[in-house]
């Protein structure tokens, strides 16, 4: 759980039910589809992307149960890549959040559908939210935006291309920015965007959603050379096995370090014309640059 914030707290218990809440039944056919979709949702994750929505949302006085739709979209789409990316033509991983991975467990072909099927959910439990309709189109047009060619599919384009051969330093951050950094933004803008009155901050709060995407990516690539597989529920060493580029190869670890440093300064700057309010989103800045996995 969250540290010291009451409001991160009951938003992450808020968003466990709702993911449940919004998957398809499991007496319902097709079962081991919907077996699959339950399993690669509900393992326990850090729930990032939903409580970015939630805490932005609380910025500008959106209620929790306005939050929860969206919140669970971006969450489904965010597991549709994980099942994805782990697939053997793919990052070809077996652990994912400390379990086997959805193709381990249920084979290629309906670990495939089960991210199809994540990646629909998203945008049928968003069609369904109760936000007024220019903002719910607003907010389909994001997380799309977010999800496709110009934002995660492109990435990971851009990191399949890029395996085995050297990125600069420009390079790295492009494919990051869309890999990870996308999906993040529209986490931050989805959740301004249920403000029951129209927010005039949002280009402050891109600009924070930006840094911490990078921010999440830099420790992440730190935390696969000095993390180890149990605590990181994930394989570790990955990066380096599969000769990718990453900020801790190319910078070294203290550099990387210091980097992910200033893009949280820069994130908590941007926060400077906002009140208590956006302190959860603070707080989130700081769990995302402290994390241990």
């Amino acid at each position: 759980m969250i540290k010291n914030s009451s409001y991160l707290n009951t938003s992450q218990s808020r968003i466990e039910v709702a993911l449940r809440q919004h998957l398809p039944s499991l007496q319902r056919l097709p079962i081991e589809l919907h077996e699959a979709m339950h399993y690669s949702v509900m393992t326990p994750g850090k729930r990032i992307r939903p409580l970015l929505v939630y805490a932005a949302g609380y910025a500008f006085g959106a209620a929790p149960e306005i939050l929860d739709k969206p919140a669970c979209a971006v969450e489904y789409i965010h597991v549709f890549s994980l099942i994805h990316d782990d697939l053997p033509t793919m990052d070809d991983d077996d652990l994912r959040r400390g379990q086997p991975t959805c193709h381990v467990k249920f084979g290629e072909a309906i670990a495939i559908l089960a991210g199809d099927a994540l990646q629909s959910l998203a945008f049928e439990v968003l069609c369904n939210s109760d936000i007024n309709e220019t903002m719910r189109l607003k907010m389909i047009a994001t997380l799309a935006g977010a999800s496709g060619s110009h934002g995660m599919a492109g990435g990971q384009v851009i990191d399949l291309t890029a395996t085995g051969s050297g990125l600069t330093l420009a390079e790295l951050e492009n494919l990051h920015i869309h890999k990870t950094g996308a999906l993040i933004r529209s986490s931050v803008l989805m959740g301004a965007m249920a403000a029951p009155e129209e927010t005039p901050q949002l280009q402050q709060l891109d600009h924070y959603g930006k840094c911490i995407g990078l921010a999440f990516q830099i420790v992440d690539d730190i935390l696969d050379i000095t993390g180890d597989t149990g605590s990181l529920g994930k394989t570790g060493g990955k990066d380096a096995a599969q000769q990718k580029t990453t900020y801790a190869s190319l910078l070294g670890l203290s550099q990387a370090r210091k980097r992910a440093a200033q893009l949280y300064e820069d994130a908590i700057a941007s926060l400077d014309s906002f009140d208590e309010r956006a302190d959860p989103l603070r707080e989130l800045a700081q769990l995302i640059i402290h994390r241990s996995y």
